[in-house]
């Protein structure tokens, strides 16, 4: 046989070479396209061959967020646990496991679920004022810490109510009422009081939840905390006589309690140069005192506001239209009282635009619907103001408004009048 012969009868012998597991994992993401469910069969058959991967807490990440946008959210909170075992210090996943694994709702998952609540409470009793960033102050980090022992408590309790361990419920949510008053607390708390049939605790403890409860925030939430009130008050006392009065004074000692046991955030600011904002989720300070003779575009959101969802993208579109020009600049000021929401909410939606705690920012602005979109100009005044907004006319408008914003003043405004 000749040479030539011999070397390719060799090469047609040998075995292709094997990709590399990074090699395969990314044809994995590659043939999945834009298909979240073929994304999520594909990485959960290259874990199959590859399950020592280095890449596991990505690769679990991915299956989390996938399975979240799928509605699959018993596979999500199986990833989400797989990431919290490799990664228990992550707080924020875990907080996002916790919430996933209420929402299956079986005895199992609920228990686990308290668990992880315990986990993340004992977290954050540990914490010292030591680990906390320079640029935040002594008394910021000490009211975060005492608002995150109250949302953990009001949560492991809520998980022990589920569980009708009504003892230990109580006492966690006496604790979180006692750390600062909330309407879910003392919801939960009136509930525990009519299990026990104690009629005036339940009385007080709904009058309580109604006072306290956001009317923006669920309307349908208050209006339940109602129908509670009103049935437990009509079996005390045989009618609603009486409960208007009542709930007006319950009212008027929440609201002087909640005002003495808040202080206000920025409570001195003027203008919006003054204000020191906090970052989301980790509360690094944002002072805006560097966006001084810029402009501000401000997008006031919640978690739990529907169409703030549907507007982010439209919001982001805009801000990467502007992206290169330092005198503009957009931020998505959260304006959630449970903070507690955020870090997980933004785990998984990622919105493009800076993120920040409104801190007071809202009520200067008089912020009380959302979404609320403003564009502030160089002067700090108001240029652009959209409440709530219209999905097919909301970028060009706020675009048009941002150059406006931008233009430098025409000549006739430079004139000035004769004295």
């Amino acid at each position: 046989m000749p040479p030539s012969s011999k070397v390719a009868a060799s090469r047609q012998g040998a075995p292709a070479k094997q990709p590399s597991p990074e090699e395969q994992l990314q044809q994995a993401i590659n043939n999945s396209g834009n298909d979240r469910a073929a994304l999520v069969r594909n990485l959960e058959a290259f874990l199959k061959d590859n399950p020592d991967s280095r890449q596991r807490p990505q690769i679990y990440r991915a299956l989390v967020e996938a399975s979240l946008q799928l509605q699959d959210n018993a596979r999500a909170a199986g990833y989400a646990e797989r990431i919290v075992a490799l990664s228990p210090e992550d707080i924020s996943m875990t907080i996002l496991t916790i919430q996933l694994l209420e929402q299956n709702g079986d005895e199992a998952a609920l228990r686990r679920a308290t668990n992880y609540a315990t986990r993340v409470l004992e977290f954050v009793e540990r914490s010292s004022s030591g680990e906390k960033s320079p640029r935040v102050s002594q008394e910021d980090w000490a009211t975060e810490k005492k608002r995150d022992r109250m949302s953990m408590l009001t949560l492991r309790g809520r998980l022990e109510l589920k569980l009708k361990d009504t003892v230990e419920a109580q006492k966690d949510l006496a604790a979180s009422y006692a750390i600062q008053p909330s309407a879910t607390a003392a919801e939960q708390l009136g509930e525990i009081a009519e299990l026990k049939k104690d009629s005036n605790g339940a009385i007080q403890q709904y009058a309580r939840a109604f006072a306290l409860a956001d009317a923006t925030n669920g309307s349908a939430g208050r209006r339940e905390i109602r129908q509670k009130l009103g049935n437990v008050w009509r079996l005390a006392h045989g009618s609603d006589g009486g409960l208007g009065e009542y709930l007006l004074r319950i009212y008027d000692d929440v609201s002087q309690a909640s005002v003495a046991a808040k202080p206000k955030k920025n409570a001195d600011a003027h203008e919006p140069a003054d204000f020191t904002l906090r970052k989301a989720p980790g509360g690094t300070a944002f002072p805006l005192k560097d966006m001084r003779g810029k402009v501000l575009v401000v997008n006031f959101w919640a978690t739990w506001c529907g169409p703030c969802h549907t507007l982010e993208p439209l919001f982001a579109r805009v801000a990467a239209e502007f992206q290169a020009n330092p005198d503009v600049f957009f931020l998505a000021a959260n304006c959630d009282e449970d903070e507690s929401l955020v870090a997980p909410y933004l785990e998984v939606h990622k919105p493009h635009t800076p993120v920040v705690f409104a801190d007071g920012l809202d009520r200067f602005f008089a912020v009380n619907s959302f979404p609320t979109v403003m564009v502030i100009d160089r002067a700090a005044r108001i240029a652009y103001r959209s409440n709530g907004f219209e999905p097919d006319t909301f970028e060009p408008n706020l675009a048009v408004a941002v150059r406006r914003a931008l233009a430098p003043p025409s000549p006739s405004a430079l004139v000035t009048a004769p004295q």
